[in-house]
């Protein structure tokens, strides 16, 4: 029996955290990862204003839907669609669950590391997005 559950979407393609840069002044996140994180924050927010974080240990759900690449056949395009053809290419699930994870620490829980179970599926859509669901379980 589920807890409380949240659930939101990210709209548009699915990115994974990045690794860290160096530089002659020490190391940085590039970019592109704090700009995601940022987006994700901000959706988080206005789905769930004034949300108390989450406590005990939860489970988060990823589902990655990624573009159907333009120079795909009909043929094939059918098949992503039904699933039967999934991503294979970057990014990989592991960074994709660490960028939504970073991004709702502290937000929709205290620390990710209450996270202790993790369920990621990535799949193809006309319409890229990152769907995120987390709960806690009951005892």
């Amino acid at each position: 029996m589920r807890k409380e559950e949240i659930s939101f979407v990210v709209p548009g393609e699915p990115q994974g955290k990045l690794r860290a840069r160096w530089s002659p002044r020490g190391t940085y996140t590039p970019k592109k990862t704090v700009d995601y994180e940022i987006y994700i924050k901000e959706l988080f927010v206005v789905s769930y204003p004034d949300f108390v974080p989450l406590e005990g240990p939860l489970t988060i759900q990823l589902r990655a839907w990624m573009k159907i690449p333009k120079s795909t056949s009909k043929k094939k395009m059918k098949l992503m669609e039904e699933r039967i053809i999934r991503p294979t290419k970057k990014p990989d699930m592991s960074n994709i669950l660490k960028a939504a994870e970073d991004a709702l620490n502290t937000l929709a829980y205290h620390d990710d590391s209450q996270i202790v179970t993790g369920i990621i599926h990535k799949f193809y859509s006309e319409k890229p997005r990152l769907e995120i669901v987390i709960y806690g379980e009951e005892a």
